[in-house]
């Protein structure tokens, strides 16, 4: 085999091996954005439920008993 069939045999592989590397990154890119997005869906639950469990206790602070109660403790 001379040179220059040897350098065409090594310049097409190397482009297949470049060709093949975004493939698999492009796979990693994908796994990343699905668990992105996962995470996502799984805080904005999270803040829904902190925003609903917020509601709970403005409600409950502001109602008049529990003042009464606060301020009779206090009076203790």
């Amino acid at each position: 085999m001379d040179m220059t069939a040897v350098a065409i045999v090594a310049i097409i592989c190397w482009a297949i091996v470049s060709l093949s590397k975004p493939s698999a990154s492009k796979k990693k890119d994908k796994a990343l954005k699905q668990e992105f997005e996962a995470d996502q869906a799984q805080m904005k639950q999270e803040l829904q439920e902190m925003a609903e469990r917020l509601a709970v206790l403005e409600k409950i602070v502001t109602d008049e008993k529990y003042q009464l109660n606060k301020a009779f403790d206090s009076l203790k």
